[in-house]
Formats: C-alpha cells, structure tokens, sequence
C-alpha cells in the first residue's frame, strides 16, 4: 500500500469515528462501539478510536483537560462578578456624586436671579463644596472615600439655605445614597438584593 493510500483510509477512520459521551474516568465511548484507553489529561495511545491524544474532549465539553479548564473557570467567575458587582456599586455612588456636584453649580445662578444676591463667599462655598464632591467621585475606591460622600451629603442638603429648593434635592441625592449603601453592604454580606 502506498502513502497516499495509507494517508486516505487514515482519514476516512479518523472521519467515522466521532466522540460522543464518557464512560468512566479514562474511558471514551465512541459511536463506531470501541473505547479508547486515554487517561482524563487526553494522554495515551488510542487503538480502537475515541480521543485524540492532544486534549481528549468532545465538541461539546465532555472529558479530559478542557473539562478540568472549564471548573476552573467557572471556579473563576465567581469572583470576577464580585468584583464587577462592586465595581458597578462605585460607578452609581459617583454619578450620584457628579449629579450632585451639577446641581450645586446651578445655586449660585438660581441665589443670583431669586435670592438675597450672590457674594463672593456664597460662590466660593458652592464651587468648593461641587470640587469636594467631584474629587470624593474619584475616590471612592478608598473606605474613607465613601464615609466622606456621605457626609457632603449633609452639606448639599444645608444649601437649602441658600435656596429653598436644595432642602428637597439634597434629602432626595441623600435618600438616594443611602439606598445605594445599603445596596452596597448587601451585596458585600453577600445576601440578594433587594426587589422592587
């Protein structure tokens, strides 16, 4: 027989057998009746078909290395979602910051057209305190970055003030923060949110 004969009928074996399912740690059942002899890794020779040598899994996941990389991986996710989840928890604590910081910025407008006036001391408070909260936005990665957002909350709220209106949108930024808190420190405890 020659090469290219030998290489063909290898090829036309190699099609008709299809791995379909595992039978036991090292055994590979496959649709043509054999069971191949390679061990869970995919090592070993294999006379009657089943796995091939270099990984020993099926299309679909079944057995051999791919099996073991996928525990692992799912192993894996776990923490990655916490990590996401927390990451996500930032991301609302400090949108709720810069929306924040925006509304301070409208007071000094709205104390110029209805209120008293506005004074150099008056902007320079409002600038500040939408600088602090702009900057605490970007640090809420740290423990304290979270304790001093929430006590700004209690400064937006004392521009009331100024302007009435900044009463009812500091408690409403406040209520909001202190939900997402208490959202926070579920999902650290590791209890499901809550539904609405």
């Amino acid at each position: 027989m020659d090469p290219a004969e030998r290489e063909g009928e290898a090829g036309a074996d190699r099609a008709a057998v299809e791995v379909t399912a595992t039978d036991g740690p090292g055994e590979v059942v496959d649709r043509a009746g054999g069971a191949g002899g390679a061990d869970a890794e995919g090592n070993g020779a294999d006379t009657g078909g089943g796995a091939d040598p270099a990984g020993g899994a099926d299309p679909a996941g079944g057995a051999g290395g791919a099996d073991a990389a996928g525990s692992a991986t799912r192993a894996g996710a776990g923490g990655g979602r916490e990590v996401q989840a927390a990451r996500a928890v930032r991301g609302a604590m400090a949108a709720t910051l810069a929306l924040e910081a925006l509304t301070v910025l409208f007071v000094p407008r709205a104390i110029a057209q209805f209120g008293d006036g506005l004074t150099g001391t008056r902007l320079a408070l409002l600038l500040s305190l939408a600088a602090a909260l702009m900057v605490t936005a970007f640090l809420l990665r740290r423990r304290w970055g979270v304790a001093l957002g929430s006590a700004l909350q209690v400064a937006v709220i004392a521009t009331g003030v100024l302007v009435g209106a900044m009463y009812l949108l500091g408690v409403l930024f406040a209520a909001l923060w202190i939900w997402i808190l208490r959202f926070r420190r579920d999902l650290l405890a590791g209890r499901p949110a809550p539904r609405r």
